[in-house]
């Protein structure tokens, strides 16, 4: 969950691949995997879609007890607001959720107005920023 990652945990990022354009979606939800490689497509185990995973420096060790790197993998489920704007997360996102705008390689991700499904903040309309509600 995107409370547990740490900054420590990804430091050695060093890119992102996304497999499908973020732009449209309001919210990804993000896990810390352990993989066996730093680089590379991992597996993908759960319900839904991979949409992007993180890429690891030549800096990274892997863990001494399982051999496996700590990676970042970001997924949507079949339930999530993308596939179902009206469903269980019209108004929200889960625990794990941020908006993919605020994610870089060694930047965990926040959650936003948008990604929350709420309406846009004060700041956002001053920008001109507006949310596809």
């Amino acid at each position: 969950m995107s409370s547990l990652i740490t900054e420590d945990e990804i430091s050695h990022e060093a890119d992102i691949l996304w497999l499908e354009p973020v732009d449209d979606l309001d919210y990804v939800r993000q896990s810390l995997d352990r993989l066996p490689t730093r680089k590379g497509k991992p597996a993908y185990h759960r319900d839904g879609r991979m949409v992007g995973y993180a890429l690891l420096g030549p800096t990274a060790k892997p863990s001494r007890a399982s051999g496996t790197f700590r990676r970042r993998v970001f997924w949507l489920l079949p339930h999530d607001r993308d596939s179902q704007p009206e469903g269980l997360y019209a108004r929200s996102a889960p625990a794990e959720a941020v908006d993919p705008r605020t994610l870089q390689p060694r930047v965990k991700g926040y959650k936003t107005e948008r990604s929350e499904g709420g309406p846009p903040s004060t700041a956002m309309q001053e920008l001109g920023i507006t949310l596809p509600l």
